[in-house]
């Protein structure tokens, strides 16, 4: 049987970006991460068996030269940071699965730089293992896709961001092929899939990056330690801002004028996005920036009619972009796993993620009173 992840490529863009930007600023930080499944579903004995397989082979994964050649093309990217992708190798010894009340749980421990990649092709051998176990009917994937695709095309700015989630790299491919018969599809979060279509990899931060630098700077405003340290890195590229790590009225406060016109615009990934849409836009217009001039990305659990829902009350402010996931590659009979790895400790330091929505916090229990606390949460 072949191996799920075959390419270091097989990922998402803001893996690569953080890591770029943890090696550079924080290259000594020790983390550890936790999987949790939100879902019903049990994945019990044979996906540890499966994945544990999985993981005993994952480290002969590396990046080509021809894969090389790909990321040396994207600006961002600098050659020291290559030249480290470039011996690197995924350490199975740092990831830890075993049945915890008859169900899967894992631990990943180790270097920042090095564990901050696991995440994504994890997540995506989890769910290609569950579904080849309790699979159904997958043979309509393109069609069903570009039927999506059709109903978006030229009412919404929309790029694929299913890979964690996805049913499998097969199903994947077909779903980013089936697409592109829209004019307005933008690109696809997979660095892999992006280089085989000639698409746009697409991407900026993520929670984690915020996560890290509230241990790691200061909790209080890490929103805008963790952009500020961004701009450090990256000098104007990738400027998409993520909002709510510790929730959007903690990260309003925190983007200040210099910070709202340097970033090219903001990412909603919890709570109401009709309202928070309206938020971002007071909150430009009390800075005097002009809102049309700059980009809301839309990402949470988003469906074809929440996108064109959103995009049609935004219309004549702003041109909304979205990122679409699992409904793109995960759309099937069977529903699909409700399920992350968040960051949990960074030097033996706990670090939570609050969110928009109730119910969505993430982290120790005291960490996560303690953010509450110096944000003003209930």
């Amino acid at each position: 049987m072949k191996m799920i992840i075959q390419s270091l490529l097989d990922t998402d863009l803001y893996k690569f970006t953080q890591q770029q930007a943890v090696l550079q600023l924080y290259p000594d930080a020790e983390v550890t991460y936790r999987f949790k499944n939100r879902g019903n579903q049990v994945l019990g004995e044979r996906v540890l068996e499966r994945l544990q397989e999985e993981l005993a082979s994952i480290s002969e994964v590396s990046l080509t030269q021809d894969e090389f050649d790909y990321l040396n093309d994207l600006r961002f990217l600098k050659p020291g940071y290559l030249a480290y992708l470039k011996n690197y190798r995924f350490d199975p010894n740092q990831v830890h699965a075993w049945l915890e009340n008859g169900s899967l749980a894992l631990k990943i421990s180790g270097p920042w730089v090095e564990t901050i990649l696991w995440e994504v092709p994890l997540m995506a051998m989890i769910s290609q293992i569950y579904f080849e176990e309790n699979g159904d009917d997958l043979s309509n994937a393109q069609a069903q896709a570009q039927n999506k695709a059709r109903r978006l095309d030229h009412k919404c700015h929309f790029a694929d961001f299913g890979t964690r989630r996805r049913r499998s790299l097969a199903v994947h491919r077909d779903v980013v092929g089936g697409l592109m018969v829209a004019d307005t599809f933008t690109g696809t979060s997979n660095v892999l899939l992006a280089k085989e279509f000639g698409l746009r990899p697409i991407g900026t931060m993520a929670h984690e990056f915020i996560m890290g630098v509230s241990a790691l700077e200061s909790l209080r405003h890490a929103n805008r330690y963790a952009l500020r340290k961004w701009k450090e890195v990256y000098t104007g590229d990738l400027g998409i801002a993520l909002t709510d790590t510790f929730g959007s009225t903690a990260f309003w406060k925190d983007f200040d004028r210099e910070l709202a016109k340097v970033y090219d615009g903001v990412r909603h990934d919890s709570g109401d996005p009709i309202e928070f849409g309206h938020a971002a836009i007071a909150h430009y217009e009390s800075l005097g920036i002009e809102p049309s001039g700059k980009k809301i990305v839309f990402s949470d659990g988003l469906n074809v009619k929440k996108a064109l829902k959103i995009a049609e009350a935004f219309a004549d402010v702003v041109t909304p972009f979205f990122g679409i996931g699992t409904h793109f590659t995960n759309d099937f009979a069977s529903p699909a796993l409700n399920m992350v790895i968040k960051l949990r400790t960074v030097n033996d330091i706990p670090v939570v993620k609050l969110s928009d929505e109730p119910g969505k916090e993430t982290g120790q229990d005291c960490a996560v009173g303690v953010a509450k606390w110096i944000f003003g949460r209930d």
